[in-house]
C-alpha cells in the first residue's frame, strides 16, 4: 500500500500511513495496494531500449526473434564477420622474424698458458742456481737465489747497533762517590735522630742494637738505589754525572730497567764490594765497562 502524500510503501492494509499518519479516507484516489509485477521477458538495465541484433542485417518488417534459441542466432557487432574457430590464436605473429634489438658481444678468448715439461723446468732451476752475476757489476741476487745465512751470527752489542755507548770509568766513579756521599749523609741523620729520641749522646753509640739498625740502614740505602733506578734509570749521582743504567737482554738492545732487575742489581753491589772491590775492576778492563753487579743483573751503564 502506497501513501498518496509521502509515497511511503507499506505492506498490509491500514487506515493511516505509518510514516506520516495521513488518513487514507481523505484522499480522492484510493491508495495503490499492489505494485506492478515485471515480466521475465522484459529487458533489464540501461540497455533495455537497445536491440542486441544489427538493424542493417534484419529487414525492417522482419520479426524480432525471442526465446531460448534467439541468442545463438544473433550477430553481435564483435563477431559480425563470422565466428572464428576455437583453436585459432588471438595474436598472429608476422611471417618474417624481426631483427634482434642488440647482439651480445662475446668475451675475448685469452690464450692458455702452455705447460712446461718437467725436464725443462728442472734444467731452468739448476741453471738459475749456478748462474753468477757478470763481472764489473755489483753483486745482485737472482730471483731464484737466496742469501746464505751465516752459521754463527755476531752478537748484537750497543756499538754494533749504533745505540748508546758505555759510560767512561771517570763518570761512573764520580756518580758512585756522589751516591755514597748522599747515602752516608742519610745514614748519619738517621743515627743522630735515633740517639736524640732515645735520650743518648754520641758516647752511647755502642749501646744501640747493631743488627736491627744495620738492617734498617741497608733497607734504606737499597730503596734509594732501586726506586731511582726504576723511575728514570738514574740516581742523583748518575743524574749529575750524565750516565744512566739500562737493561741489556742477551742479543738485544738496551731497554728500561724493570723493578726486579733493579732489586737484583742493588743486591749484587755486595758481590762487587765485598772482595776488596775486585768486582769493580771490569769497569777499567773490559770493553763494555760492565762491573760484576752489572753482569749479574744483566744491565749496563751508558751515557745519558
Amino acid at each position: 500500500m502506497r501513501c498518496p502524500k509521502c509515497q511511503y510503501i507499506s505492506f498490509g492494509s491500514a487506515s493511516r500511513c505509518r510514516n506520516c499518519g495521513y488518513d487514507f479516507s481523505l484522499s480522492e484516489e484510493p491508495p495503490a495496494t499492489d505494485l506492478p509485477i515485471r515480466r521475465s521477458d522484459e529487458p533489464v538495465g540501461p540497455l533495455k531500449d537497445l536491440p542486441l541484433a544489427i538493424e542493417s542485417s534484419r529487414p525492417v518488417n522482419a520479426p524480432v526473434l525471442t526465446g531460448p534459441g534467439a541468442a545463438s542466432r544473433l550477430d553481435l557487432p564483435l563477431f559480425a564477420g563470422g565466428a572464428a574457430p576455437e583453436d585459432a590464436p588471438l595474436i598472429t605473429p608476422p611471417a618474417a622474424p624481426r631483427a634482434p634489438l642488440s647482439v651480445r658481444k662475446t668475451s675475448p678468448a685469452h690464450p692458455r698458458a702452455r705447460a712446461v715439461p718437467e725436464e725443462l723446468f728442472e734444467q731452468n732451476q739448476v741453471s738459475a742456481r749456478t748462474r753468477r752475476p757478470p763481472a764489473g757489476r755489483p753483486h745482485e741476487l737472482f730471483p731464484s737465489e737466496t742469501p746464505d745465512e751465516p752459521e754463527h751470527a755476531p752478537a748484537i752489542t750497543p756499538e754494533s747497533t749504533g745505540g748508546p755507548r758505555p759510560a767512561p770509568p771517570a763518570l761512573r766513579l764520580a756518580a758512585g762517590l756522589i751516591d755514597l756521599l748522599i747515602m752516608g749523609s742519610i745514614d748519619l741523620t738517621v743515627v743522630y735522630l735515633t740517639l736524640r729520641f732515645s735520650g743518648l749522646t754520641s758516647a752511647d753509640l755502642a749501646i744501640l742494637p747493631k743488627i736491627p739498625l744495620g738492617a734498617f740502614l741497608a733497607l734504606l740505602n737499597g730503596g734509594y738505589l732501586v726506586l731511582f733506578t726504576v723511575a728514570s734509570g738514574q740516581t742523583i749521582g748518575k743524574m749529575l754525572s750524565g750516565v744512566r743504567v739500562m737493561s741489556l737482554p742477551p742479543g738485544g738492545a738496551p731497554a728500561r730497567v724493570s723493578f726486579g732487575t733493579a732489586i737484583v742489581r742493588a743486591a749484587a753491589y755486595l758481590a762487587s764490594l765485598l772482595p776488596a772491590g775486585l768486582g769493580l775492576l771490569p769497569i777499567l778492563l773490559s770493553p763494555d765497562r760492565r762491573a760484576l753487579h752489572d753482569r749479574l743483573a744483566g744491565t749496563c751503564v751508558v751515557k745519558a
